[in-house]
């Protein structure tokens, strides 16, 4: 249940029976009046300003249109009290035995999405070479994203647009036809790089490359085997790395050579509607608008040299994915370097005429880096590959264990280690750049992953060792027990609020934040000492359970993993 819709709503109503405020009640001050859950609810649960708000309209003080509104919102059913407080804040106190009936009994979330369909676009990785850090935010953020969207009721459909038909083809062909096939998915991993560090000093080796990638897209059967060799092993480690992430499986793993087959009839569209110019030998489609102040390059349709560009897969995966899905939304998350590259597809996807009923978004990322604040790198100075990552991490989190005096099996080790780095990247807003710090990252206290499971598996602890049934509806709640309940009671807003606001830090910070609270609730009020009533103890168990499911529904929607001991 959603209590802070539930309460807003109640006051709202309220507030608007009231003779003398009523009419002055516009859509305006609605939108302008907060009701918040102050941090500190030593005064109350939850907070409006709408007394400050109607003060200029009703010539009035805030504090006195706050003193006439409290005997109509105490009308409000399971309120305890409503006080004044400040220059006309409202505070509102529930009654503890309303919070302990909302809390304790089974809660399904709500499905709001009203029947919507979300396509995602994450992932995104080149087949040429294996998953490295760069892709850690797009995997990361797009799968809690997605759990996020199901856990809310939404249909999402989840594309892993792989760029596997461009320019890196090419320049693999190559290889391949001056070295040979590969044997092992490290020989892939080393043939695109060395490739394409040869083509940067070898305008010979580019130009080759430019046209293997042409006559690949055209059918070339040699080329074709070569192609069809390479890519299985390549998705294969890419298939490996996920299931090690605990990232959800893709619906479509649909990328560029695949949207391929529907080029021709987006090229027709274009041509149709007199979108395509031709350019030096290339098409282009000019997107710029005379408001724009900012400069806006065409979008380039095909190369020169007759290949399909990395902007035509993206223009046709629109048109794919309102053909095939019909979404409400399509969301894509990449890095921020590519906002500009977006802004010019949904321009041209909205000329074209494609998914005009749907909302086309791009979530950038900004940069994981390093202490002196470049992009993170190994110590030999390599872009660490996502493996590497978190072989680095686990070794961090195996010396912690270590230097505590206990032992703990390797699946545990890789669950801690794989909490500490997709919860470090989870907590930070996905738009700002973050410093990764192995150290900070594997330490058990703090706003860590190690710390959230921890608090887990302390609860679950707790939950093996006492089982009361005693009836807590005449116990009082103490304010460690009320905070932790009022929390849990948020649990569903803030869901809600990180799928809104396509922020997933907010359902991180909120875990965090819950585990605060349990340890503060644990450590003030004993559940097993002998001196505590079996009622006090079974409202504390009571606690502790809720506690569980709730850590737990937020644990499972960041794609972690809860260990059995730590």
């Amino acid at each position: 249940m959603n209590i802070y819709k539930a309460i807003s709503k109640s006051v709202i109503d309220k507030i608007t029976q009231v003779p003398e405020i009523k009419n002055f009640i516009t859509s305006d001050i609605l939108n302008a009046m907060s009701i918040e859950i102050p941090k500190v609810r030593d005064f109350g649960d939850f907070s409006t300003n709408v007394a400050m708000l109607l003060a200029k309209t009703l010539g009035k003080k805030p504090r006195d249109i706050a003193d006439a509104l409290v005997p109509y919102l105490k009308q409000i059913p399971n309120v305890a009290s409503v006080s004044v407080a400040g220059p006309g804040f409202i505070n509102l106190k529930l009654k503890d035995d309303y919070i302990k009936e909302l809390s304790f009994k089974e809660d399904t979330p709500q499905n709001l999405s009203n029947g919507k369909k979300i396509d995602l676009d994450y992932g995104g990785y080149n087949v040429g070479k294996n998953l490295h850090i760069g892709h850690l935010r797009t995997t990361v953020v797009g799968d809690t994203f997605n759990r996020i969207s199901k856990y809310l009721g939404y249909k999402t459909k989840a594309y892993n647009h792989m760029g596997d038909w461009g320019r890196p083809m090419g320049l693999i062909i190559a290889w391949v036809l001056e070295n040979g096939m590969p044997k092992n998915v490290d020989d892939v991993n080393r043939m695109y790089p060395a490739s394409s560090a040869r083509a940067k000093e070898d305008p010979d080796w580019l130009e080759k490359a430019q046209k293997i990638t042409v006559e690949l897209q055209n059918g070339n059967p040699e080329y074709k085997k070569i192609y069809d060799t390479f890519i299985p092993m390549s998705l294969g480690q890419v298939d490996r790395l996920l299931t090690r992430l605990n990232i959800l499986p893709f619906d479509e793993n649909k990328g560029e050579r695949l949207i391929a087959e529907y080029v021709p009839d987006v090229q027709k569209i274009l041509e149709q509607k007199g979108l395509i110019e031709h350019s030096d030998g290339a098409e282009i489609i000019s997107v710029k608008q005379d408001s724009d102040t900012e400069p806006m390059p065409p979008v380039m349709w095909k190369s020169s040299a007759g290949a399909q560009t990395y902007a035509a897969a993206d223009l046709t995966a629109i048109y794919y994915r309102e053909k095939t899905d019909n979404p409400d939304a399509i969301i894509y998350f990449t890095d921020n370097r590519q906002t500009l590259h977006f802004k010019q597809i949904f321009r041209a996807a909205r000329m074209a005429g494609f998914a005009n009923d749907a909302e086309l978004q791009h979530i950038g990322f900004g940069t994981i880096t390093g202490a002196d604040g470049k992009p993170f790198k190994t110590r030999d100075g390599n872009v660490p590959s996502l493996d590497e990552m978190l072989n680095i991490v686990a070794e961090s989190v195996k010396n912690r264990v270590k230097e505590s005096g206990k032992i703990l099996p390797d699946s545990t080790i890789e669950m801690i280690a794989l909490a500490a780095l997709k919860f470090n990247d989870l907590m930070h807003d996905v738009k700002s750049d973050y410093i990764f710090d192995v150290d900070a990252v594997t330490n058990f206290e703090g706003r860590t992953g190690p710390y959230i499971l921890y608090t887990a598996v302390r609860l679950n602890s707790i939950l093996k060792k006492i089982s009361l049934v005693s009836d807590v509806q005449d116990c009082e709640l103490s304010a460690e027990e009320r905070d932790v309940l009022m929390f849990l009671l948020d649990f569903d807003r803030t869901v809600e609020v990180a799928f809104e606001k396509r922020a997933p830090y907010i359902l991180a910070n909120y875990a965090y934040d819950l585990c605060k609270l349990i340890n503060t609730f644990y450590h003030n009020c004993p559940i097993m000492r002998d001196d505590i009533e079996d009622k006090v103890k079974s409202k504390r168990i009571k606690i502790v359970n809720q506690s569980v499911k709730t850590l737990s529904k937020a644990i499972d929607l960041m794609g972690l993993k809860v260990p059995d001991e730590m």
